[in-house]
């Protein structure tokens, strides 16, 4: 049913924002078999988090970040407070819980099992006492298991020129040279008209002009060609004189607190990218956000906001940048050049903040509001998830906070939260009302998953680990496609969305 009413629904409104692929098979989640844990060792390792960070960076927060104390994951976890499913303690070993496990158990996983379990003595290696714990015929399965897996394709976080979908599409089509033209032809001229950018930005920005639409989209920049240059020298200059006047004030006891909390969770944004690890660069973004939690007292600095800071940051990058982004140095740029990306990227991040900033003020009360009204529009749109989470008793606010606090930054590659954004500034209030229906169709694309899941901290592992680390651009069309149709069924109709 819910299937025909989409059909009908773009048979209706073939003038929808952007043009989407037609009929394109949605891709399923390959089933894997839930698997309990050998070990307690084993159970501990597939629940660990980058948020668990040990609390003697409290007492080190001064010292040089080291990036390689956080453990390599399959993909970003959330820096928001969040309840935990379980927590056990070291020193006893309860019996643990069936996991569903998303992905198979890798070999460096083993590998690792093996290296705790076995400790050199003298130059001879001695058997622990957990040796009796982990049975080596099981290893060796696992690792047989593993190596007989087919090989998936490696596909960068960040995306590429010739990245431009994930199945590997062809770097530039006709229609995208085409497209390319247009938005240059906009831009030249020497007013440019937002209403018609915004028009054919909503379905994806050329990466070629992208760094300076996002400037006019998030109105940094003035649409008059001629005044463009010296705004964007005054807002540098500006920038950098708020560096001088605040800064050096970051080791004073007011502000000591924020300036520890940015400089623990630096090191924690987007920890799979190399080019965010650089010394440099979480510089950078220190500077930035600690100039913004000053000069917003009402909700100073919140864990989650460092994350906004990234698309910003690469696309403005990628103007230097052709090819291999996240593996960039900083370093190689002129030190102009990183100054000018850092005070564009601090005031674009300030003119997203200023639209959603009641989602950072004291008790968040926007990204409260957001998650009650995610889920009284799931029970509208698919009655039968909503039942399930009632069920399982899972609550939206434990999965949906960070969806809402981070804008879906850990649930998706940053290459698909680019083009995400692509369509938020392209929206009326993208990022503070569009977002909603995004989210509710980012969870009803999952409802075969979810439904599968009979218990709660199966669903809850599945919605905080939700396979996303090979969608491209096809797969964020077809998500926003689905949402612009939610929003014009429930948004602009507001007696539907009420019982």
């Amino acid at each position: 049913m819910a299937t025909e009413n989409k059909l009908h629904f773009w048979r209706r409104n073939a003038k929808g924002p952007g043009r989407f692929l037609k009929d394109t098979p949605k891709t399923n989640v390959a089933n894997i078999k839930s698997k309990k844990p050998s070990t307690f060792h084993e159970f501990a390792r597939s629940t660990n988090d980058a948020w668990d960070i040990d609390d003697e960076e409290d007492n080190d927060f001064f010292a040089p970040a080291h990036p390689s104390s956080i453990p390599a994951q399959s993909h970003s976890k959330p820096q928001t407070p969040r309840l935990k499913v379980s927590k056990h303690s070291t020193d006893t070993e309860p019996q643990p819980q069936p996991l569903n496990r998303l992905e198979p158990v890798s070999t460096e996983l083993c590998q690792d099992q093996l290296k705790i379990d076995s400790e050199p003595t003298n130059g001879r290696v001695v058997k622990s006492n957990s040796d009796a714990q982990l049975n080596s015929n099981t290893v060796r399965g696992m690792l047989q298991k593993q190596q007989s897996l087919p090989v998936r394709p490696v596909i960068p976080l960040v995306a590429r020129i010739s990245d431009q979908n994930a199945s590997g599409a062809p770097p530039m089509t006709v229609r995208e040279k085409t497209r390319l033209d247009k938005f240059r032809q906009l831009l030249a001229s020497p007013n440019t008209d937002l209403e018609d950018l915004r028009k054919h930005s909503w379905s994806g920005i050329p990466r070629e002009v992208r760094p300076i639409t996002w400037r006019l989209l998030s109105g940094y920049l003035p649409a008059n060609m001629e005044r463009r240059e010296q705004v964007l020298q005054r807002k540098r200059e500006e920038y950098f004189g708020f560096i001088e006047q605040y800064y050096h004030s970051r080791t004073d006891e007011h502000h000591r607190d924020t300036y520890r909390q940015i400089h623990i969770d630096i090191p924690r944004t987007n920890p799979l990218i190399p080019l965010f690890q650089q010394p440099l660069v979480q510089e950078v973004f220190e500077r930035i956000l600690f100039i913004w939690a000053i000069r917003h007292p009402a909700s100073g600095y919140v864990q989650g906001i460092n994350d906004l800071v990234t698309p910003f940051f690469v696309v403005f990058l990628s103007e230097f940048v052709e090819e291999d982004v996240e593996n960039f140095e900083m370093a190689a740029l002129p030190l102009e050049t990183q100054r000018n990306i850092e005070a564009d990227s601090f005031w674009c991040m300030s003119k997203l903040l200023d639209g959603i900033q009641d989602n950072y003020t004291f008790a968040q009360p926007g990204i409260q509001t957001k998650v009650k009204a995610l889920e009284e529009l799931v029970s509208r749109i698919d009655e039968d998830v909503h039942l399930h989470f009632k069920k399982c008793e899972v609550e939206y606010l434990q999965f949906a906070f960070r969806w809402m606090n981070n804008l879906l930054m850990r649930e998706l590659p940053l290459r698909c939260t680019i083009r995400l954004w692509d369509t938020y500034q392209a929206e009326s209030e993208g990022f503070s009302h569009f977002h909603l229906y995004v989210c509710a169709a980012f969870l009803i694309k999952w409802r075969k998953e979810i439904l599968s899941m009979s218990d709660f901290q199966g669903l809850l592992m599945l919605l905080q680990n939700l396979p996303t680390i090979h969608w491209g651009n096809e797969e964020v069309g077809l998500l926003l496609a689905e949402a612009y149709r939610l929003k014009y069924m429930f948004a602009d109709a507001p007696s539907h969305y009420k019982r």
